[in-house]
């Protein structure tokens, strides 16, 4: 089924029908951020609605693919359309769905979703990188602002909520269609949709960045023609689509004509577009299928690269835990000229499998020297240690890289199981409160805290610092506490 649904419109069509729907966060417990009909909605009320919402996502929804190489890779592509963007400086974050639909959506704040379905769907890295940026474009022209102040009357609180709501009514799109017709929102659906002049806004500013990242820029106009087409087939969601997303044969005209424009310039996909693609199709269905299937487009040679489609045989005999055969297939990916980051990993990881720890650890190190802001290898290596059982080394290792990336929370797990590890309680449990509170739980975080203090390890200093940061999270719980009260 090709459907391409606008994240934020849905959030603002169904913000009447919040009660209706299940959320898997209660509304009490959101931050109250004022009437929006009153004010203004700042930059950073947007990006602390979209991170509530993002730890939502990324911590209690089963959807998110927790996939370093998969988000390393849209944050790539994301990141050279940003850097072209009205605003490069606004801060995006871009992140994988596995859900075979063929779908993105924006959040407030910059959050971008991808379906692994749109991933797949895509016949080239230009067709991807041009629904990136219409999702791009959007939150850089502040659309979401524009479209919020059509309505009265709706909190943050409110908007926030619904947004979550949708998140568990995202496969099931009867639930939000039934909350639409049993409140007032089906009666103001259309004042919402995201209008005409919103979507030529963001066709002009797509194309123009296209150009300049050198993308192709007829793939925005290709896939959505697809797409179009696709619709006319599946006519229960025709009309869906087409209320929410408006795709009229004006804007497929207006796109094409400054494709013509333009001379044509054949655009190669990248190794990588081509290694997580098959990657995602080694995940699906069984192992044992996943290897027929990829096995059989070898033999029938049906690929755009072969060392793609041998990068993701390996991928499925992993699955498959026949390591032998995986090891095979990657030293073949990399005769045929693939370097990546993505294969060196999985080369690691293959010897470690093996049981070949020094080998491992000697290719992930090498990988870090080629690679050196590529967090998939540095979360790769650092579990590499743990495994082994290297802690000191592990806890060495995360604390540098913690000094780089003070936010990312795969590193203060790192640092909290290499604790552990060393017989530690008091330090483990310190560094899961920062975990906790990356997540958005602060309550969490401060009964970590109190288990640190009662764990009797920690020595004066240890001690000192649980402490202050107990007294530091405890008055952030009380402004929190007093934000949702007012």
């Amino acid at each position: 089924m090709l459907f391409l649904r606008p994240f934020s419109q849905r959030v603002l069509t169904l913000v009447l029908a919040v009660t209706m729907v299940a959320s898997p966060l209660r509304a009490d417990d959101l931050p109250e951020l004022g009437d929006i009909a009153s004010s203004e909605l700042s930059l950073a009320t947007e990006k602390k609605i979209g991170l509530q919402i993002m730890h939502e996502i990324r911590w209690r929804d089963a959807s998110y693919l927790d996939d370093a190489d998969v988000e390393n890779y849209l944050n790539q592509i994301g990141n050279r359309l940003v850097a072209l963007s009205a605003d490069p400086g606004l801060g995006f974050y871009f992140f994988p769905i596995n859900d075979n639909s063929i779908n993105a959506f924006a959040m407030p704040g910059g959050y971008i979703g991808i379906h692994t379905g749109l991933l797949l769907a895509a016949q080239s890295e230009s067709e991807l990188a041009g629904v990136m940026e219409h999702e791009i474009s959007p939150v850089t022209k502040r659309h979401i602002e524009r479209q919020v102040f059509q309505t009265r009357h709706m909190s943050m609180a409110s908007m926030l909520a619904i947004g979550l709501a949708l998140l568990g009514a995202r496969s099931n799109s009867q639930v939000a269609s039934a909350a639409i017709a049993t409140t007032e929102a089906g009666a103001i659906s259309a004042q919402l949709a995201f209008s005409r002049d919103f979507e030529r806004e963001a066709d002009r500013i797509g194309f123009e960045t296209l150009r300049k990242a050198g993308f192709d820029v007829r793939g925005m106009a290709i896939f959505f023609e697809r797409l179009q087409r696709s619709a006319r087939l599946y006519e229960n969601n025709a009309t869906a689509y087409l209320r929410t997303h408006p795709l009229s044969g004006e804007r497929m005209a207006d796109m094409q004509n400054r494709d013509q424009a333009l001379p044509y310039k054949q655009v190669p996909d990248s190794q990588e577009f081509q290694l997580v693609r098959a990657k995602l199709r080694a995940q699906q269905g069984t192992a044992a299928d996943a290897v027929k299937d990829l096995e059989k487009l070898l033999v029938e040679r049906k690929f755009a690269s072969e060392g793609a489609i041998r990068f993701g045989l390996a991928m499925a005999q992993m699955r498959a835990r026949n390591w032998s055969a995986a090891e095979k297939e990657l030293l073949a990916a990399r005769q045929l000229k693939v370097s990546v980051a993505m294969l060196d990993r999985q080369l690691a990881e293959v010897k470690l499998a093996k049981g070949e720890v020094d080998a491992g650890l000697t290719l992930y190190r090498e990988a870090m020297l080629r690679y050196p802001l590529n967090l998939a290898v540095v979360y790769g290596y650092g579990q590499a240690l743990i495994g082994a059982k290297r802690f000191a080394e592990a806890l060495k290792f995360a604390e540098a890289q913690s000094q780089n990336y003070p936010q990312d929370v795969r590193l203060h797990k790192m640092r909290a199981e290499s604790y552990a590890g060393l017989g530690k309680p008091a330090q483990q449990h310190l560094a899961l409160s920062e975990v906790f509170l990356l997540q958005g739980q602060t309550m969490g975080a401060i009964e970590q805290l109190n288990i640190a203090q009662r764990s009797g390890d920690a020595d004066f200093y240890t001690m000192s610092t649980i402490d202050s940061r107990q007294r530091e999270l405890k008055r952030r719980l009380l402004e929190e506490q007093k934000e949702r009260r007012n």
